[in-house]
């Protein structure tokens, strides 16, 4: 659910914030009410959770009669949406003329938000940001599992800063308060997806994307190492894949950091890891249940030992591909649990009243073979394994090192921390 704070106007959302017209007012209320239809019409579930949804519509229409700009209207209609509690179904206001890089990458270790990049150059760096740190607020307000998403879905789309409180503490227990800018630049250029922001930028760059988001694989005695993006893969990727890794004793899926992607890459990923037919889930939409079967291709699937790594920002595809493994008794799953966003969904962009915006909209619920959904619940993994605060600090990885010594690999922690160096995007 999203939990928006009143936020005081700022240089960077000058432009959306002042004394609402009479125009952009009308505005808001037409965009509600597309919103709402289209969630009403689509979603998978037509009880709506149990929501009076015409209630939930009514309420954010008198919000927006109450509001004094046109961010806050806009606000509402997030707010609105947010009350389905779904990880997939969200919207996205009207695309800003720019873009915050604040230079810094953070996620959650089990329950601890942790920094994992600074970019070089940045103010981050420059104020003393360093991997490792723990980050105990940020804008004021406590980064938890539970809470993370809804913190960069306002600070990044809904109502971007150019600077970012924080709080955090050094790997020396030193507590410190710190003011982030951001570099801030123009363009017309720039869309927002879900998830959007420090993390996903490179979609908005073709090339920049196509090079970051690539596969990348590594073999060691037998062993190969795959570092696996996304799931936005053709099926003469993974012929390719097959192809290389065919002779290795054992093979290492690397998925932290994953969000997930395309259900047909889904499908082609996990029948190469099986000479059979496997079910990977029941698809649940608002007018039947089906069976997602991927069709094993025996010439090109791989025999030997399978070991998946996942995080807490392993998500939708990743976790499926990760459940699947687990459920099928194909291979370990190694790491922290994973995020528990896996709905299926839609996206659709549109302009209304001279205004464009965007929504994804959740079309089905993946129910895995045991009957659950992972939906806000994630992957457990077989071996919880975390990278301390001082393996941050110096860019070592024992996560991977531990798994691949465990299959029969020679590689340090230092040695796996440089396989496959993190990448920032392009300006």
């Amino acid at each position: 659910m999203v939990h928006v704070q009143a936020q005081q106007p700022t240089p960077a959302t000058a432009s959306a914030t002042g004394v609402i017209s009479r125009t952009d007012r009308d505005r808001a209320l037409a965009i509600l009410d597309v919103v709402s239809k289209d969630i009403h019409d689509r979603y998978y579930d037509p009880k709506m959770h149990g929501l009076d949804w015409n209630a939930v519509t009514a309420n954010a229409r008198n919000k927006i009669a109450e509001s004094n700009s046109l961010n806050e209207a806009l606000t509402q209609i997030a707010i609105a949406v947010g009350t389905l509690n779904d990880s997939h179904t969200r919207f996205f206001p009207p695309t800003h003329p720019y873009h915050l890089d604040f230079g810094l990458e953070y996620q959650m270790f089990w329950d601890r938000c942790l920094v994992t990049h600074v970019r070089p150059g940045s103010d981050a760096e420059a104020k003393g940001l360093k991997p490792g740190t723990e980050l105990l607020r940020i804008n004021g307000t406590p980064p938890k599992r539970q809470n993370l998403s809804d913190i960069e879905y306002l600070d990044e789309i809904l109502n971007p800063r150019p600077d970012m409180q924080l709080e955090a503490k050094t790997l020396s227990g030193e507590m410190q308060k710190i003011e982030v800018h951001a570099k801030i630049s123009t363009s017309g250029d720039y869309f927002y997806r879900p998830g959007a922001g420090v993390r996903y930028d490179v979609i908005r760059h073709s090339e920049n994307v196509i090079h970051r988001m690539r596969m990348q694989l590594e073999q060691r005695d037998d062993i190969a190492i795959l570092k696996f993006p996304w799931f936005f893969f053709d099926a003469d990727d993974f012929y390719w894949l097959g192809g290389k890794i065919r002779k290795d004793k054992a093979v290492i899926v690397d998925l932290r950091g994953c969000p997930g992607g395309s259900v047909q890459t889904l499908k082609y990923f996990v029948g190469m890891f099986f000479d059979h037919d496997v079910k990977i889930f029941d698809k649940v939409d608002r007018k039947k249940t089906s069976s997602e079967i991927v069709k094993s291709e025996k010439h090109n699937s791989f025999p030997g030992k399978l070991v998946v790594l996942v995080d807490s920002r392993s998500a939708s595809g990743a976790e499926i591909f990760a459940r699947v493994m687990q459920l099928e008794k194909r291979g370990t799953v190694i790491g922290d649990r994973t995020s528990g966003r896996v709905m299926e969904s839609t996206g659709l962009w549109t302009a209304s009243s001279g205004i464009d915006y965007g929504m994804n909209i959740t079309v089905a619920n993946p129910i895995m073979s045991d009957g659950k959904s992972l939906e806000h619940v994630g992957v457990v993994p077989d071996q919880m394994a975390l990278p301390t605060q001082e393996a941050l600090a110096f860019g070592s990885d024992p996560v991977l090192a531990n798994a691949a010594q465990a299959l029969g690999a020679k590689i340090t922690p230092e040695e796996a921390g440089k396989l496959f160096p993190y990448e920032w995007p392009k300006d």
